[in-house]
């Protein structure tokens, strides 16, 4: 459908105009007073739990983390990947008493822990870290939203295919990550929203296009956006 063709656009557009929201970390990190610790967190690791208190916001240096929710059966859905730049845990300063998710180094990653009522603080005191604080939120709350019409409006193929094209960071300002960390099909399976099976023939069938190929981890190409333009 037109439609789709047209908010995948939107989407590729959305995604080069949000790329241009960066902060500044190490202005951030030399800032007078401001009270912080840095984390390291080996790959597996978790950095915070669902259902556990929130008491800080998690800045993202180095590494890639998973954001994940787990239902009352056990089902585990992944609703976002984080990368250098993101901020995690960000709900405490809303209200949220505790954790709606979990949120789990994908990689080695190296954060910034900073106390929720430092993180207050700053943001009242320093009045450019709060412009932009606030224009990245705004920004990822479109990503959120193209992620809930992904999920109402398309099919599982192209669910898929663009998952791997956010994994590798396709229309950001920089270069793409065009091979990605290692990402299991049960993990795919989970960001999708479809079983593993089905993530196994599409990646198969990605494969024989030459969307993408392994090599020890997964390589991306342009040409999977055609699968996320087609009617």
């Amino acid at each position: 459908m037109k439609q789709t063709a047209t908010m995948a656009r939107s989407h590729r557009t959305a995604s080069k105009g949000t790329a241009t929201i960066t902060f500044n970390a190490q202005k951030f990190l030399d800032s007078a007073g401001v009270a912080r610790k840095i984390g390291e967190f080996k790959k597996g690791e978790t950095l915070f739990s669902q259902g556990e208190p929130g008491k800080n916001v998690i800045y993202i240096q180095k590494g890639r983390v998973k954001i994940s929710v787990v239902n009352e059966v056990g089902k585990e859905a992944v609703v976002a990947v984080l990368g250098p730049g993101d901020f995690a845990g960000e709900g405490c300063l809303t209200g949220q008493p505790v954790r709606i998710a979990t949120a789990t180094a994908m990689a080695a990653t190296v954060a910034l822990v900073i106390d929720k009522a430092e993180m207050t603080r700053v943001l009242h005191g320093e009045h450019e870290f709060s412009d932009r604080f606030i224009a990245y939120m705004l920004s990822r709350n479109i990503r959120i939203e193209e992620d809930l019409v992904d999920q109402l409006f398309n099919s599982s193929e192209k669910r898929l295919a663009r998952a791997l094209l956010l994994l590798a960071q396709y229309g950001k300002k920089d270069s793409p990550q065009t091979v990605l960390p290692r990402v299991s099909q049960e993990m795919l399976a989970e960001m999708v929203g479809t079983t593993r099976s089905r993530i196994n023939f599409f990646m198969n069938k990605f494969r024989k296009l030459g969307f993408i190929h392994y090599n020890g981890g997964i390589k991306v190409h342009d040409s999977l956006m055609s699968v996320v333009l087609l009617d």
